[in-house]
Order: C-alpha cells, then structure tokens, then sequence
C-alpha cells in the first residue's frame, strides 16, 4: 500500500481520519497561507487545501496526501481566530441566535503522478441565542482563542450549538465521507 499523508498538525483531522482504519502517518505542511487572496470563500478553501497537500506532496516520491483548510463564513465575511478575549466575545455575540457555515476545502494529491482532487464542502450550524454570562464563561475557558469563528464544537462549544446541517466531521475539519470519496479515486481504501 502507498504510503497516506495528512498534511495537517489538527488533532481533529487526525482522530477523524483516525476512525477509518486507513494507515497515515501525519506532517506539517509547511504552506504558508494568504488568506488576503481574492477569491470568494468556498475558492479560497480549497485553493489553501491544495496549496498545502502540494507542498508536502513535493517532499515524497510516491504519496497520497491529504491537505485541508476549514474556516467560518458569516453574512460572506470570513470569521478566523480571534486571537483576544474582546475579539471573542464579539465573534460569539455576533453568531449568537444566527446560522453561519464552516467552510472546509480539501485536496487529494498523488505525489507520483501530480494528478488531484479538490473539494470544498459547507455545513451550516445555528447557535442558540446565547447570554452576555454564557459567553463570559465560554470567553473564560480560553478555548475560543484559536479557534476559526471563536468556538470548537469539540469542546466546550459544543453547548453553545442549536442544530447543524451537513458533515458533522467538516465542522471539525475533514468532511470525511468526502475525502473517502476521493481516495478511492486514488485507488485507497
């Protein structure tokens, strides 16, 4: 069997791809991204994936590797990680009681051959309306920091959600029967 790269340091994507039983072993891409490129937020996610499987595809002969890049689209404005408390608090007040979608481009690329597939796919999620104290507390925990669009639905998060639509595993970064998808395409099963 080829050897299966995902390029991604994400705990999420790796414990999703986990659940597969498939082999991988995991790498830094090592792409670094622009996220001022002008191109409408499904394009970009899927522009990044590739630009991050290519990168590390350059590093091996004969690869399968896997890229993704998973952001929050609000009213078309990209959400990415607050990075401060304020910030946060202002990102969950403004999702609070809304629908958003995650936003998760992903690339398939044979290092052997440069042949790939890129996708992006969407899930939407609603918050419940959420309280000035819920958010304090949620802001408090810290896990919101690094988080794209101020939450991880993995963690903490999970409360502050209503209802989503779509791949579950995209919100955490890798909607899988989409990447399972395309790697059978690349004979991996």
């Amino acid at each position: 069997m080829r050897k299966i790269i995902l390029a991604s340091v994400s705990p999420w994507r790796k414990k999703i791809l986990s659940t597969t039983g498939i082999p991988f072993t995991v790498e830094e891409s090592g792409y670094k991204e622009d996220m001022r490129i002008p191109l409408a937020p499904r394009v970009l996610a899927r522009h990044l994936a590739l630009g991050k499987a290519k990168t590390a595809a350059a590093r091996h002969a004969d690869a399968i590797v896997i890229g993704a890049d998973t952001f929050v689209v609000y009213r078309g404005a990209l959400l990415g990680k607050p990075h401060t408390p304020k910030r946060a608090a202002l990102m969950l007040e403004m999702l609070s009681g809304k629908t958003h979608t995650i936003l998760t481009g992903f690339a398939v690329v044979d290092s052997k051959t440069g042949k790939h597939i890129s996708k992006t796919v969407g899930t939407r999620v609603k918050f419940r309306k959420l309280s000035p104290q819920e958010i304090s507390w949620y802001v408090k925990t810290g896990e919101p920091l690094k988080a794209a669009g101020a939450y991880v639905i993995q963690g903490k998060g999970a409360a502050l959600i209503e209802r989503t639509t779509g791949d579950h595993n995209n919100i955490a970064g890798l909607p899988l029967s989409a990447v399972l998808e395309a790697l059978k395409k690349f004979g991996v099963e």
